[in-house]
């Protein structure tokens, strides 16, 4: 019988997913995790992170024995649904398509999407393929329209009293009208075209005044598209992932949402490889959630890639139990609790900083 029993384990091999741990006692439940800084890392002592702290803590106060068990991010998911976890305690987006599988817990951290890209000292070539930019090309656009438009105005009054210098055909005088808002709007003023009537001379002392706002407009516009912040970087923001080279975690909640908006994404069994993707050039940008993108940016990748300001679509993480499970009003007020505490503040501030 023994035998038989053996034969039969030997056959089924390990789980999917699941990495190779020893077998846990009848009595001790089996925690599904994956290592993702700072929520969830691995030492010489064994699990540490914010997650692992927080579990810890649930464990303790609901007297459950437990190990954790690594497996890869379908697995945490596979397992609970199967079973063959108690419970998945890692960086869990909780998604509508995950719910229909598992429960949630209340989420303990809310986070958003961010954008990685790498980190680059801006050069001439970066500044001068500024220059030919959508953004730089609107600005240039928008200011040749309104020297167009106070050039063409003040022809309109000094075309017939004032041939000489506003004279010719139309395409002439407006010419010529566009230059001399282009020399007021300078402060230049060569001299050699100015109104005589009345009603140019109405449009050339408002448009001197509005010249004013215009120039400071412009400066600004100018000075931010060309900032070197910008200038390292195709991506400035999610408005350019659309016409960008764009990874993301394989399996991820980032990949299924960029999917869904029509953005393109290669996807990377890690998060490393991705960033080590981004670092050599192979991609534009890298999506994933924002205080794990900052960490790796802030060790293993500091210097080679940065993280950009702000978020995008509001990340909730949960710990992922089996459907209907009667644990979850049991942990909920615990979880709760803790994440209220001084204790998981002082955490989070030295793990995740100003995050």
């Amino acid at each position: 019988m023994l035998l038989k029993l053996a034969l039969a384990l030997h056959l089924a091999g390990p789980l999917p997913g699941a990495a190779q741990t020893a077998p846990a006692p009848s009595d001790t439940l089996v925690v599904g995790t994956r290592v993702v800084p700072p929520f969830v890392m691995e030492s010489d002592e064994g699990y540490t992170g914010l997650t692992v702290r927080l579990w810890d803590h649930i464990a303790d106060r609901l007297e459950l024995e437990y190990v954790f068990e690594e497996r890869n991010l379908d697995g945490l998911f596979d397992g609970v649904e199967d079973g063959t976890l108690f419970a998945s305690a890692s960086a869990l987006t909780v998604t509508a398509e995950r719910e229909e599988r598992v429960d949630f817990t209340h989420p303990f951290f809310t986070t958003g999407l961010g954008i990685a890209v790498p980190h680059q000292p801006a050069g001439l070539l970066q500044a001068v393929g500024r220059l030919f930019s959508l953004e730089f090309l609107w600005v240039f656009g928008l200011l040749g329209s309104l020297l167009l438009f106070w050039g063409a105005l003040v022809w309109l009054f000094e075309r017939v009293e004032n041939p000489e210098e506003f004279g010719g055909t139309a395409a002439q005088g407006i010419g010529s009208g566009f230059w001399w808002a282009a020399v007021t709007m300078a402060t230049v003023g060569y001299g050699d075209k100015t109104p005589r009537t009345l009603g140019g001379r109405i449009v050339g002392f408002i448009w001197m005044f509005t010249a004013i706002v215009v120039i400071s407009f412009f400066t600004a516009a100018i000075a931010s598209s060309l900032t070197v912040t910008q200038l390292d970087s195709r991506v400035s923001g999610r408005e350019d992932l659309p016409q960008a080279r764009v990874g993301g975690l394989e399996g991820a909640a980032a990949v299924s949402y960029l999917e869904a908006d029509g953005i393109a994404v290669a996807s990377y069994p890690s998060i490393e490889a991705g960033l080590e993707a981004l670092a050599g050039g192979t991609l534009d940008a890298f999506v994933h959630d924002a205080p794990i993108l900052r960490y790796y940016s802030r060790s293993e990748f500091q210097g080679r890639t940065r993280v950009l300001a702000g978020t995008f679509v509001e990340q909730y993480y949960g710990i992922a139990l089996a459907r209907d499970s009667e644990y979850r009003d049991r942990i909920n007020p615990v979880l709760l609790e803790f994440t209220a505490s001084e204790e998981w503040a002082r955490l989070k501030q030295r793990l995740l900083g100003d995050d």
